[in-house]
């Protein structure tokens, strides 16, 4: 039988590298390459949620409803006169056709989706001009309650 070799050296043994005669082939990382992709994507999502910002705050701006308040429906039955000379934002629904006067426009026949009640609104021929109205559609409306309490269209926008 052999004697039980060690795994480590006795203290007069030599111990040779197996990679002593090797040249290096490893050159040393430079970092650099990682940061720069780093920056990249960090520049290109600010880029884009920059761009998807100002698409909304353009679009908020452009809104010609954002300044005027909702239409009270409960508040126009109970009195009309109180709102009279008042312009608001309404989201209405197409109930009916009255018809068309030259001059004056159209009467139409609108309620909201809080209120069934219809509301009779002249839309002025500078306001309906191109739009064709059909019962069951909802449009965004700049109003104007006016003497009498009928409503005028400033401005009428399909949804």
């Amino acid at each position: 039988m052999e004697p039980a070799r060690s795994e480590y050296p006795s203290e007069g043994e030599k111990v040779i590298s197996p990679f002593a005669h090797s040249e290096v082939a490893i050159s040393p990382k430079k970092g650099s390459s990682g940061k720069l992709f780093l920056i990249i994507g960090f520049s290109l999502i600010l880029v884009v949620g920059g761009a998807i910002a100002g698409i909304f705050v353009i679009k908020y701006l452009n809104d010609p409803y954002r300044t005027l308040e909702n239409f009270p429906v409960e508040k126009y039955f109970d009195s009309y006169s109180a709102l009279a000379g008042s312009k608001f934002k309404a989201e209405f629904r197409v109930e009916a056709d009255l018809g068309w006067k030259d001059g004056a426009g159209r009467l139409m026949l609108f309620s909201t989706q809080d209120d069934p009640r219809p509301m009779a609104v002249l839309i002025p021929p500078s306001v309906s001009n191109g739009i064709y109205f059909t019962k069951g559609q909802t449009y965004t409306v700049a109003i104007e309650v006016k003497e009498g309490g009928l409503i005028y269209a400033d401005s009428c926008q399909k949804n």
